[in-house]
């Protein structure tokens, strides 16, 4: 639920309740794949794939 005097700091500790050590780590996984597929992911070959994938979802890029 989101209210009118809602703080970071206020969703953070709500974050901290409900998340379960597990939940947390599987995001970190996530995010630390992801980043490392978009770090080193700079083949030619994927950029060009990723690029005409942007295009047919309808996302101009240029």
């Amino acid at each position: 639920m989101t209210t009118a005097n809602d703080t970071v700091y206020g969703r953070i500790e709500r974050a901290r309740v409900e998340l379960t050590p597990l939940k947390a780590a599987l995001g970190i996984a996530l995010l630390a794949a992801v980043g490392f597929a978009l770090l080193f992911g700079q083949d030619p070959m994927l950029h060009d794939s990723m690029h005409n994938f942007r295009h047919a979802a309808g996302i101009t890029c240029h």
